[in-house]
């Protein structure tokens, strides 16, 4: 995949884990992602017939240069926004969760009344987890304690508590666990939309390299369906929180890639 300026399409690595309750180690899988999409066993085409690899449908811009951990949010968000004011619309490849919010902070402002839909076990609620307010387990109500979205549709949830259930409610949060999917589907937000995807989201049958096993979850098909079926315009998206170290023949990273493939058709179409 080259930079091409005339590329509709953003692909943007986010090789940042510093915020991980749990250690190291999804920083590595923005390249394993990027490994997987060009893996000669599999193909560059989405299911509707594209092929994500032309240069007119995608730029892949590279990482965030996050050699100063102190700036490292102040660095994602300026390079997602490089991206935004050039035209485009932006897939970014975590990295941990905690990525999100500082990507927000260049799409919340460019496109009033946002919507997000999130993919997860977890609602990353959290006000200060373990005395970190950046934490991956955090981004979404740091999100919309700035007003970044008006509106969060959470599918998958099955690993939440009483402050995270308050926390919902507080921002007016719509969640769904993971055996509610058709009922997300029908009230999935149309314009201006970005689409967060956690990996734990699905069942560790489906994604075995994430850190939090949370057994339950969405199937493959089930998160096709919720790229398929949001009305759009899909203006943005992130896929988070893959682990190499703990993937299995890399079918987590093989399946991230598909996902990727299928975000990049939407917004290629300008669904």
């Amino acid at each position: 995949m080259t930079d091409i300026s005339t590329a509709p399409v953003a692909l943007l690595g986010v090789p940042w884990d510093t915020h991980s309750s749990t250690g190291p180690g999804a920083a590595l899988g923005v390249a394993a992602i990027r490994r997987a999409l060009a893996d000669p066993s599999g193909n560059f085409f989405a299911s509707t017939g594209l092929d994500v690899s032309r240069p007119e449908v995608i730029a892949d811009v590279g990482d965030v240069d996050l050699s100063d951990e102190a700036g490292a949010a102040d660095a994602i968000t300026a390079a997602v926004a490089r991206q935004l004011d050039a035209g485009r619309r932006v897939l970014s490849l975590g990295g941990d969760h905690a990525v999100t919010f500082p990507v927000l902070r260049a799409f919340g402002p460019r496109h009033p009344g946002l919507s997000i839909v999130h993919i997860d076990a977890h609602p990353d609620l959290y006000d200060d987890f373990e005395g970190d307010p950046m934490s991956h387990a955090s981004p979404f109500a740091r999100i919309m304690e700035a007003g970044l979205a008006a509106r969060l549709i959470q599918i998958g949830i099955r690993a939440d508590g009483p402050h995270l259930r308050e926390q919902a409610g507080r921002f007016g949060v719509e969640s769904f666990a993971a055996e509610e999917v058709d009922k997300a589907l029908a009230i999935l937000p149309a314009g201006p939309v970005y689409l967060s995807i956690d990996l734990d989201g699905l069942d560790p049958a489906f994604a075995p390299g994430v850190k939090h096993y949370e057994p339950g979850g969405l199937s493959t098909r089930e998160v096709l369906s919720v790229i398929a079926a949001i009305p759009g315009p899909l203006i943005g998206a992130d896929i988070v929180e893959l682990c190499p170290d703990r993937d299995h023949c890399d079918m987590t990273a093989k399946l991230a890639a598909k996902l990727a493939k299928e975000i990049v058709a939407r917004m290629w179409t300008g669904g």
